[in-house]
């Protein structure tokens, strides 16, 4: 349920709770005056004031009155009092102390006790007594009889006895009312309070922790409303903000582990050019014999040198995406099969067989052919280097899948331990440790190869089996258009 519903349903709960409560307070206001269940009917009366009277009630006073002011001897004339009474009510005649008439006998008696005494003003005119543990209401009319003696009319009506307790205790009751009222808009307050608040107090907890740096916790949240979205998209948050310094962290530590790399990889080429220099100058190579040796050793190590720098700079536009891409529609039959053709000659001469197998048929992707070269270059340069077998052997095969074609690249070296198996696309990764550029390169190499192959929307990935061999699988993306144009244009 969203927080807008919870509100609109919580205005709408406390708007009728508290017209319930309005209308309860009023009843029991109206109930505690007039003791008459069905007095609220009567509410907007002009004749409902203090102790208002029911419509029987004012009848039979009126008729009373009437007598007492024209004919009060005709207040002593019991049927005339017969014919005014009526069920629901009590008429009371007194004529100087004596109660002449009254509807109910048994009650003359406590009558006299209960009723007021004369009071010729009529000023109070109406009020509640009890008589015999029950509670009345009266309205009295005190007048003459003709002889002068005191008279008084009264017509009572009985009433719950819980009507003058009401009466009494009402400033307690509407205080309950209104204490109620509040404890009701209070507990809703919280119960909507509490699904905003206290995750709202998460999120403000999560930030100051963020803050101060600290990424190690985890804000949970079990709503679907809007808050719990906010929750979620924070935590969310969290994740990626942690998930970015740790990367941060990784470039950090990369960043000082190409430096050290790099600085060794240098050096070593480096001390060994110096030396061999210092040899010459200080006449170490002092035949023609050792003099080509020392020249040659200076010269091969300047080049890898130059190499090195090369495949790094190389690798540095790369990942700075700096080197342009020319894509285009080529047949890779017929590219892998010139490749292979032009490289098994120098492959031969170092007595490693170069093999090529393919279906055959036309297999269109897009490529760009020049960086596709330095990729395959670099694998078997690769290969190369961790053949320990008398028949080295390398086989490129094609193969053509769905939406992609795949390059492979065989080789039946030494093979990748598995634990180095997941790193060996990393930058200046070597699974052999001791930095060796005889035996592991620059670490550069199948970096490199990966990071052209992305460029060229596909992807790149190894196999390989200890003391088996390796393989290398390049996915490239097809040219489905192209290759049906050109199968037409072959049928043709």
């Amino acid at each position: 349920m969203s927080i807008k519903t919870r509100f609109l349903l919580s205005y709408v709960g406390v708007i009728i709770i508290a017209i319930t409560l309005l209308l309860a307070a009023v009843f029991l206001f109206s109930f505690a005056i007039t003791g008459d269940v069905k007095a609220i009917e009567h509410f907007y009366k002009k004749s409902y004031v203090q102790k208002p009277l029911t419509t029987v009630e004012e009848n039979a006073f009126l008729d009373l009155k009437l007598l007492a002011k024209k004919s009060p001897q005709q207040l002593l004339d019991l049927e005339q009092l017969e014919q005014i009474n009526a069920p629901s009510i009590e008429i009371v005649v007194r004529k100087d102390h004596q109660i002449v008439y009254s509807t109910q006998k048994e009650h003359k008696q406590l009558l006299l006790q209960s009723l007021p005494s004369f009071e010729e003003t009529n000023i109070n005119s109406r009020d509640t007594i009890m008589i015999n543990r029950a509670f009345y209401t009266y309205v009295k009319f005190d007048f003459y009889f003709p002889d002068q003696t005191e008279g008084s009319i009264f017509v009572l009506r009985e009433v719950s006895s819980h009507a003058e307790v009401t009466r009494e205790l009402l400033p307690i009751l509407l205080g309950i009312l209104f204490v109620l009222f509040m404890m009701i808009i209070g507990f809703l307050n919280y119960l909507v309070s509490r699904s905003i608040i206290k995750p709202i107090s998460a999120l403000k907890e999560g930030a100051e922790r963020i803050k101060s740096g600290d990424l190690d916790f985890e804000i949970a949240t079990h709503s679907k409303d809007e808050i719990g979205l906010l929750n979620r998209s924070f935590e969310e948050m969290r994740v990626k903000l942690k998930e970015s310094i740790q990367l941060q962290l990784q470039y950090e530590e990369n960043r000082k582990e190409l430096i050290s790399n790099i600085s060794h990889d240098l050096k070593t080429p480096m001390t060994s050019i110096i030396g061999y220099v210092e040899g010459i100058k200080d006449g170490v190579a002092n035949t023609e014999e050792k003099m080509d040796k020392y020249l040659t050793t200076i010269y091969t190590k300047a080049k890898d040198m130059d190499v090195l720098i090369d495949e790094l700079f190389l690798f540095s536009k790369l990942d700075l995406k700096k080197i342009p891409f020319q894509l285009e529609s080529i047949n890779l039959h017929q590219y892998m099969h010139d490749y292979v053709e032009d490289a098994s000659f120098d492959f031969i001469a170092r007595d490693i067989h170069l093999q090529y197998l393919s279906a055959g048929s036309p297999l269109l992707a897009m490529v760009d052919r020049d960086k596709l070269r330095r990729v395959l270059t670099n694998l078997l340069s690769n290969s190369e280097k961790y053949m320990d077998k008398p028949y080295k052997q390398i086989i490129i095969s094609l193969h053509e899948r769905a939406e992609d074609a795949i390059i492979q690249v065989t080789d039946n070296g030494a093979g990748i331990d598995p634990v180095a198996l997941p790193y060996i696309f990393d930058r200046f990764y070597r699974a052999e440790p001791s930095r060796n550029s005889q035996t592991g390169g620059s670490g550069l190499g199948l970096a490199i190869a990966k990071q052209i192959v992305v460029e060229m929307g596909g992807d790149i990935w190894a196999k390989s089996e200890l003391a088996k061999g390796t393989s290398i699988f390049i996915s490239l993306k097809k040219a489905e258009e192209k290759v049906n144009h050109h199968e037409k244009n072959s049928a043709n």
